[in-house]
């Protein structure tokens, strides 16, 4: 059954998510998310499959941008390599988050030194969800007051 609902809309999920990401990336995005419905749907019927997986495109196109978004915006707090030097805005950078508390620190450190998502960082902290991103949302918001001083 999941191969013939596969088969039947993926041609035209394809050209969605070609529009969405580009041309290269169409194909890996709809596999993505075909794949994330397929191995999670649960046992409620889904009256409209196409519908469904449209979404589940889009969804998966959102989570797309907002990890390479997220990921140019943290190239700031990337940490300096062994062999180069760290440039005065790095130190800066740096100083500032060495004056976040200990979990502020941890979670800017988890979510964007090792790329982690809200819920792994949850999980890796044992915190909640909702604990993780407003300990980033302030910590970002105290990043900003200090470096824009």
């Amino acid at each position: 059954m999941d191969a013939e609902i596969y088969e039947k809309y993926a041609d035209e999920l394809v050209r969605f998510a070609s529009f969405l990401v580009g041309p290269s990336d169409g194909p890996d995005l709809v596999s993505s998310a075909v794949l994330r419905v397929l191995s999670s749907h649960s046992a409620t019927p889904i009256r409209n499959w196409r519908a469904y997986l449209y979404r589940a495109v889009l969804n998966e196109a959102r989570m797309r941008d907002r990890r390479h978004s997220r990921q140019e915006r943290c190239a700031a707090f990337r940490l300096p390599t062994a062999t180069s030097e760290a440039s005065e805005i790095e130190s800066e950078v740096l100083e500032a988050v060495a004056r976040l508390s200990p979990r502020q620190r941890a979670v800017v450190f988890l979510t964007y030194w090792d790329d982690l998502d809200p819920a792994a960082v949850a999980s890796t902290l044992g915190l909640g969800e909702g604990s993780v991103r407003r300990h980033l949302a302030r910590a970002r918001a105290r990043l900003r007051k200090m470096l824009h001083e």
